[in-house]
């Protein structure tokens, strides 16, 4: 999910940096259930999205004049792209519809998101389609989704949008019906309402539109253990390392014809069974547009359904795109907030820094880390420029304290991750 905190840390459900609520966030909450209300309050504030809370060195104004000018062409290209691409869209009689994505969440709140674009009458937001149509979405900027729970609709506390570049917008604190989506179509909740641990269907819904919608994983406060996955080259080959093969498997390839990594299924099946209660977090680098496509793989090909955590592509005057290395960070250290009890397997691919955002994690958060499984990528999978220069595509496994298991199939590392974990971790997580 996309999240947002503001000066004193707080995130956009109003939680401290541990993840707990603050005292005016829980007296709202406590409150609600005291009513019996049959609506849950989602508390939302005009904060700082992870856009706009880059890293220092990642900012635009550290960023060398060139640089700084290039950006600002780029950003305001998209701009014009967006206005031309809205006026032929509306010209073709397209209606706003939402993309709804599949959120997660804990017994007492759910972080849940979906986007709003331009999109004919006839198409539905369940169909696979190739990555180029999704990547030339239109955003619906600021329109009001009505939201759901299990059939119970969620009263909105929304006060202006997400984004540090919106104006607050005082009209919707007229109603608490429904929420409005931000300048690029994103909506970003976090509802507080408790949920038993399961999977759990959440509604979206806008005028003119029949209601879509998502799956909602809660994790329940026992799961000890939780699985954090790459998606690009560790599950799917994609060819990362390759620019242009990259680019080709993403935006041209059938999404049917998506080739998994060989004997990783088996292996995210073998983690299910040894932890029946773990979630999976799909974390890749791939943005939203594509988040349909990637959905339909995981469950084409056999791996445990789970949230995505993707990330967004339209660039911002500030912070432009976030790096993956700084998208990955970001998620992983909401996720150890989310769930302050869980230790987790990280397992990701030497083609990109996997290996190095993954031990950076490990000494961010001493002891949340049981193993770390890096899927070691083929030369054809490599760049071949670089293997013509004689320099490697793919990245050296860091030295941590938490033991890193290499293989370049699931089935390779099935045969050292699973027998440690089985003897030296699965009696000792109660």
């Amino acid at each position: 999910m996309r999240t947002g905190r503001d000066d004193a840390g707080r995130d956009d459900a109003g939680r401290d940096d541990a993840g707990r609520l603050t005292s005016g966030q829980a007296d709202i909450a406590a409150h609600a259930g005291d009513d019996d209300m049959p609506t849950v309050p989602i508390p939302a504030r005009h904060v700082v999205t992870t856009f706009d809370a880059a890293s220092r060195h990642e900012r635009i104004e550290n960023k060398p004049l060139m640089v700084r000018f290039l950006r600002r062409v780029i950003t305001h290209a998209f701009d014009v792209w967006l206005r031309i691409s809205t006026t032929i869209v509306r010209g073709l009689n397209w209606t706003p519809r939402v993309e709804p994505y599949v959120g997660y969440g804990t017994d007492d709140y759910s972080r849940l998101i979906c986007r709003t674009v331009y999109a004919p009458a006839h198409q539905r937001s369940d169909e696979p389609v190739r990555g180029i149509w999704g990547m030339l979405a239109v955003p619906a900027p600021h329109r009001r989704v009505r939201i759901s729970i299990d059939g119970m609709p969620l009263e909105t506390v929304q006060v202006g949008a997400a984004e540090v570049y919106d104006r607050v917008d005082r009209r919707r604190e007229r109603s608490s019906e429904y929420a409005a989506s931000d300048t690029s179509g994103y909506l970003d909740l976090v509802a507080e309402h408790r949920l038993e641990p399961g999977i759990h269907r959440v509604s979206y819904a806008v005028e003119g539109r029949k209601p879509v919608a998502a799956d909602l994983f809660t994790v329940p406060d026992d799961a000890r253990v939780g699985i954090i996955s790459d998606v690009d080259d560790t599950i799917m080959i994609t060819q990362a390392p390759t620019l242009w093969k990259a680019a080709y498997n993403l935006l041209f390839l059938s999404p049917k014809k998506r080739a998994p990594v060989p004997g990783m299924s088996v292996l995210f099946t073998k983690l299910q069974d040894l932890f029946p209660d773990a979630p999976f977090f799909y974390l890749s680098t791939s943005p939203w547009n594509v988040e349909r496509q990637i959905r339909h793989f995981i469950a084409d090909h056999g791996y445990p359904a789970g949230p995505l955590l993707l990330r967004d592509l339209d660039p911002r005057p500030k912070t432009f795109i976030p790096t993956g290395v700084q998208h990955k960070l970001e998620f992983a250290e909401q996720l150890m907030a989310d769930f302050p009890d869980m230790r987790f397997i990280l397992i990701g691919d030497d083609g990109q820094k996997d290996p190095t955002t993954y031990a950076t994690i490990t000494r961010r958060y001493p002891g949340r880390v049981l193993a770390i499984g890096i899927r070691q990528l083929s030369p054809r999978e490599s760049s071949p420029l670089s293997s013509m220069a004689g320099i490697t595509a793919t990245q050296p496994i860091p030295v941590t304290d938490v033991p890193v298991f290499t293989g370049t199939t699931g089935s390779n590392l099935m045969k050292t991750m699973l027998p440690y974990l089985k003897a030296h971790l699965a009696g000792t997580i109660d």
